[in-house]
This record gives structure tokens, C-alpha cells and sequence, in this order.
């Protein structure tokens, strides 16, 4: 993707597979936006081959769109219709929607029905734009920062919501989002996108071994010192410091990479240049 003689989008390359839940993480200006716009069918590409469920978006029909549910970013339109109506209304627009009352009871805002939406706090907001996104039955839900925002509690009953339609109803979801435990916690597949480019793609523990992100193993030492050492091979520190010590190790605890240490890892690696990431371009799977 161009905007001008600038280059937003590089070669993007992705397979997401049905009933996958694939995040899609990056910094801001990384290009997320664009490339789930151009997905959706909102965006022209500049160049390349796009297929969402067997159509190029840009020629994408009625029939395909009402495949596809879309939770925006920022959504405040319809303020002053009331929950339930409202949602009987866009169901209107589908051949086979869901039932609106059995939906609202399916994310908690069955003693909503009757009030405006603008009285709605963020996280039942956030919840109806699920709602409005999933009426319709689609086999591709595209979420996009979906709980900027929230608080845990409501954080934490929309990830139980999505793992519901993922994991028991067969719905494939593309998700961008700045938090990174919500990526490890949702996803099957991430893919990082730094600088208009993917830079690596895999399952949270893949990406930690290919960014070669070292763990680090704790432990108190026979003077009571708290020790700490990083490594690529925790187990054999670990089995060094137990023949050294000829029995139980106090207060051991090895801590593996996390998703933010992998994440990080690539950002501050692109900010050096891209060879010296030493990370190629990888087909998210």
C-alpha cells in the first residue's frame, strides 16, 4: 500500500485459516489499520492479491459482506436509538440473523434492551458493538482494538465472549490490539507488524525462540544472596546449579520470555535497521 511516494504496506503476507483467532500486533504507524481496511474491502490496494473468503475484497457484493461482522475502533453512531431496537433493526439486513433477544442475553445486555445507547457505559457500549458485529452470523469477525478502554472485569468477560465464538461456533477473528496480554490470552497465530512489514508470525512461544529471547533463572545462593542469570537454556542452568549445590535449590524460579519481551525485542531490533534484526519477513500460518 502508497499513499503518495510513501510506502505504507511491504509485502504483506498472510494465511488465516477458518476458526482461527490470528492477532495482529504492531506499534501505532505500523500499518494495522490499512491492512485490516484493505481486508474488509474499505481500502484499495496499491498492489498485490487479496482474498477474504474466496473474494477479493474490492469486488466483494452484498452476499459477501453479510459474511463478515466489523467492530470498529471507534464507533458512536445511533446514540439515541435503544439497545434492543437498535439491534432488531440491523438484523433486518441479514438473511439468516441471529435472534436479537437470545444475542443480548449472549453478551450480557439483556437488562439493556430498553435503554438509549448513549447511556451505555464503554464496556456495554463495546459489548453491543460485538453484538451489532455478530447479528448477522458471520463467518469472519474483524475486531479492531476492541477493549481500549475497558476495565479488567469487562475485559474479562469479552475475551470469555470471543473464546465462545471461536472455540464453539467455528467464527475465524482478526484482531489488532496494543495489549499484548490480550493478544497471548485470544490468539492462535500473532503476527508482528513493524514499519509496514511482517516482521515475524507464529504461536507466542515461537515467536519467544525466534527472537532468541533469553529466560531468566532466579535463585538464592548458599550465603542468602538472590542470584539472577539470563539464558538460552534454562533447563541445563538449572541442572548445573543442582549438581553444583548437590541437592534443592533455594527459592528457584525460572521466568520464561513473554510475549512483551518478544514484542519489544522486534521493535527495538527495527529501530537499529532491518538487518541487523537478523528477522526475516515470515508467512504468518
Amino acid at each position: 500500500m502508497t499513499y503518495g511516494d510513501r510506502d505504507v504496506l511491504h509485502g504483506i503476507d498472510l494465511d488465516i485459516h477458518r476458526g482461527e483467532v490470528f492477532a495482529l500486533l504492531g506499534p501505532n504507524g505500523a500499518g494495522k489499520t490499512t491492512t485490516v481496511e484493505i481486508l474488509e474491502g474499505f481500502r484499495r490496494r496499491s498492489a498485490g492479491e487479496v482474498h477474504v473468503l474466496g473474494t477479493d475484497p474490492e469486488r466483494g457484493d452484498d452476499a459477501w459482506r453479510a459474511r463478515l461482522g466489523l467492530v470498529l475502533q471507534s464507533w458512536r453512531d445511533h446514540r439515541r436509538w435503544r439497545v434492543g431496537e437498535l439491534l432488531e433493526h440491523f438484523a433486518t439486513y441479514y438473511p439468516d440473523p441471529r435472534d436479537p433477544v437470545e444475542l443480548l442475553a449472549l453478551v450480557g445486555l439483556t437488562d439493556r434492551a430498553d435503554q438509549r445507547v448513549e447511556l451505555l457505559s464503554g464496556g456495554q457500549r463495546r459489548r453491543l458493538d460485538v453484538a451489532l458485529g455478530i447479528v448477522g452470523r458471520p463467518e469472519l469477525l474483524f475486531l479492531d482494538e476492541p477493549t481500549t478502554g475497558f476495565d479488567p472485569q469487562a475485559r474479562h468477560e469479552f475475551h470469555r465472549l470471543i473464546d465462545r465464538l471461536a472455540r464453539f461456533e467455528g467464527v475465524t477473528v482478526l484482531l489488532t490490539t496494543h495489549d499484548l496480554v490480550e493478544a497471548e490470552r485470544l490468539a492462535d497465530t500473532i503476527a508482528m507488524l513493524v514499519n509496514g512489514r511482517i516482521r515475524a508470525s507464529g504461536t507466542p512461544a515461537e515467536l519467544a525462540r525466534r527472537a532468541a529471547a533469553r529466560a531468566e533463572v532466579r535463585w538464592t545462593a548458599d550465603d542468602g544472596t538472590p542470584r539472577r542469570e539470563r539464558t538460552e537454556d534454562p533447563s541445563h542452568l538449572v541442572w548445573e546449579l543442582h549438581r553444583e549445590a548437590n541437592g534443592p535449590i533455594a527459592d528457584l524460579e525460572v521466568r520464561r520470555p513473554t510475549l512483551e519481551d518478544t514484542y519489544l525485542h522486534m521493535v527495538h531490533r527495527e529501530d537499529d535497521g532491518p538487518d541487523a534484526a537478523g528477522i526475516q519477513e515470515a508467512r504468518a500460518v
